[in-house]
């Protein structure tokens, strides 16, 4: 691996360390409790990241796994949490699927080729190889990791430690 994409998985890392402290300390009620008028909720939004983001950019477009790519969610359906599911399993999820994301990572030069493109979602390839695809995951979890900041404080007052 190298220290270009050793450097992005250690970013990712710490913003997905990030998703998962702020949630921290939250029981399955309060995860599961709307937000915003728009009713997402932050258990929906941590599955969104491992279906949409982790499994989506590292299985399926980097690795081309034939199976996470004919089982992928459509529309918003990855942020519908069943009521069914416990919370932990959810943020289990998070974690087994960065795991395997992570594997993809290391195992793929930064340069290399994209193995399969969403032409029926995006067009034309807009990214290109593993570097641009981390590039993109980092922006998106910070992003995602910013919403359950705003929606940790809204829950309970708690706020994610910020350096000025």
């Amino acid at each position: 691996m190298d220290s270009e994409v050793r450097t992005l998985l250690g970013v990712l890392d710490g913003q997905r360390r990030h998703v998962l402290g702020i949630l921290d300390g939250l029981d399955d009620q309060a995860l599961r409790r709307p937000v915003l008028p728009s009713g997402w909720h932050c258990l929906g939004l941590v599955q969104h990241l491992t279906l949409d983001v982790e499994r989506f950019w590292f299985r399926a477009v980097v690795a081309g796994d034939e199976e996470v790519i004919r089982g992928l969610p459509s529309g918003d359906e990855a942020w519908n949490v069943a009521p069914d599911v416990p919370a932990a399993d959810v943020l289990d999820r998070y974690r087994r699927e960065a795991e395997l994301a992570g594997a993809v990572i290391t195992a793929t030069p930064g340069d290399a080729a994209l193995a399969w493109w969403p032409h029926d979602l995006f067009g034309a390839p807009h990214l290109h190889t593993l570097r641009d695809v981390l590039l993109h995951v980092v922006t998106e979890t910070a992003c995602h990791a910013g919403h359950l900041d705003a929606a940790r404080e809204l829950l309970d007052g708690r706020r994610w430690l910020v350096l000025t």
